[in-house]
């Protein structure tokens, strides 16, 4: 399997414009934005290429101070929205954030915030600047992304007059490409909220201050033309193509680019580092345990080390309240699935991963969440994820409760099993890749024998006996004779009815028919 870096990038842009409190392509449309206009104005090359990952990269560290945004003024999300109103580095700014300063909390603690951040001109959004710049760094060089890029991330929140960060940092010190995308992050938001004119008189307010004063003038000249070029629809497939010099990442430099976002993504909240990683290592561990093939293992290692992309999507004030949700706030807790679900799928390889990500937080019974599925829909790399995930949520400290201890979470995981709610052959896989002792596998659904269930899944797909005795070493005759018992056991008489048990029990990973 192959996908590209800015594939990859892009991916992980679709979370920053949720963590902005923007729809999902707001920053491919600024990176198409900014890209056709570095082209247009005749920059070289290089500069474009910069341009381009740029553009995609700087607003992803957004994340990175969600835990301590929130404590200071509430909704991160919705904070992050509303900047966008104002200049980064403004006075306006400043007020801005002292009227949500303590957003959400007491008197006092508002009075206390609020007097800090005028006392100090804001110095701790700044310390949340740098921490931004620095992770976003970070994650560039470990995708082994070009020094020029590295050292434009450090300049995402420089102003041209230089009142930004780094302080004293401005005019033509600051990079042609990061000028370029200051101006496309702004405009695409006030294209989409307001139309072109609304664009230019935004650009054209900022010219000087927060924007070079040559570049906004350039914008002027072409941004109509620019901005009426934009896709009606997704932007996704002209950002891909928009790729100048695709850089392809497959077998292990995949997974490396994998962990790293993995990694990235646990920035959200401090509840949950480490966690993707952990997941997706137990959840592999116990695939293997269960016997799946080695792709299939691949593929639930791949999905645990996404499945939290879409948290991007929930405040802190969510993720972080020390006291039980309201159904508002359990309701959005919920989506973040849907959204992980919705990011992965913009990468076409990534769709096996995607399907078993976006299923972690079902439940046989129908009582999970997001779709409600039921037991004949959740193959059994999604039911070892699930119940992977849930042994390593009961480990972990919450800020609602202390972290169980592993022999109490192990008999949690197994009374989720006895309610119905997760498959028992996978609480006993993950219980012990875990270090627990595990109890005697159990048959297999209906008293199956190992090597009926190996015949019972190829008969789904429509496998002939002699295909059958082909694929497990054994006599056509034997194969039919293999078949007529599992008919009886699990009262069925055809293919379908064997399919149909066979989806109920876990025992698919695809329906996809075989031939002969």
């Amino acid at each position: 399997m192959t996908i590209s870096v800015a594939e990859l990038v892009g991916m992980l842009s679709l979370a920053a414009d949720l963590g902005l409190g923007q729809p999902m392509e707001h920053l491919a449309r600024s990176c198409l934005i900014a890209t056709r206009f570095a082209g247009r104005i005749g920059l070289t090359g290089d500069d474009v290429a910069t341009t381009y990952s740029l553009a995609l990269l700087a607003w992803v560290g957004c994340t990175a101070d969600s835990h301590e945004t929130a404590a200071r003024f509430g909704d991160d999300i919705t904070l992050r929205a509303g900047v966008y109103d104002v200049e980064i580095g403004s006075p306006p700014m400043l007020r801005y954030l002292v009227r949500r300063a303590g957003s959400g909390g007491s008197a006092l603690h508002r009075a206390r915030v609020a007097a800090g951040l005028v006392a100090t001109r804001g110095r701790v959004v700044e310390d949340s600047l740098v921490a931004h710049c620095q992770v976003t760094g970070r994650l560039a060089a470990r995708l082994g992304m070009p020094d020029r890029l590295c050292r434009c991330l450090g300049q995402t929140f420089a102003r041209w007059d230089g009142r930004g960060s780094p302080a004293g940092l401005g005019g033509e010190e600051i990079d042609v490409a990061t000028r370029i995308v200051h101006l496309a992050d702004v405009v695409e938001v006030h294209h989409r909220t307001g139309g072109v004119e609304a664009a230019l008189a935004t650009a054209r307010r900022r010219r000087g201050s927060s924007l070079d004063p040559a570049v906004v003038d350039a914008f002027v000249r072409h941004g109509r033309e620019l901005l009426d070029g934009l896709p009606a629809e997704s932007s996704w497939p002209e950002l891909l193509s928009a790729d100048a010099s695709p850089r392809p990442l497959s077998g292990s430099s995949l997974d490396a680019g994998l962990e790293a976002v993995a990694d990235f993504v646990d920035l959200k909240s401090p509840w949950f580092a480490g966690r993707s990683r952990g997941v997706a290592d137990l959840a592999a561990a116990a695939a293997r345990r269960t016997g799946l093939p080695a792709d299939e293992v691949a593929v639930v290692r791949r999905a645990g080390l996404l499945h939290g992309l879409g948290r991007s999507g929930v405040p802190n004030t969510i993720w972080d309240k020390p006291g039980p949700l309201t159904d508002v706030e359990r309701e959005r807790v919920q989506l973040h699935p849907y959204y992980t679900d919705r990011m992965l799928r913009r990468v076409p390889a990534l769709g096996p991963a995607a399907a078993v990500a976006a299923m972690t937080h079902e439940r046989l019974d129908g009582s999970g969440y997001h779709r409600g599925l039921t037991a004949t829909s959740i193959p059994a790399a999604a039911r070892v994820l699930g119940a992977a995930d849930a042994y390593h949520a009961m480990v972990e400290d919450r800020p609602h409760r202390a972290a169980l201890t592993p022999s109490a979470a192990a008999e949690a995981l197994r009374g989720e099993a006895r309610a119905g709610r997760l498959d028992p052959a996978a609480v006993e896989a993950v219980l012990g890749s875990a270090g627990h002792h595990t109890r005697r596998p159990a048959p297999g659904p209906a008293g199956l024998t190992a090597r009926e269930v190996q015949v019972l899944e190829l008969l789904a797909r429509a496998a002939s006996t002699r295909r059958i005795g082909r694929e497990l070493g054994i006599s056509p005759k034997t194969a039919g004779n293999h078949i007529e018992r599992i008919y009886a056991k699990i009262g069925a008489g055809t293919r379908a009815g064997a399919a149909l048990f066979a989806m109920q029990h876990g025992l698919l990973t695809t329906l996809e028919p075989l031939d002969g």
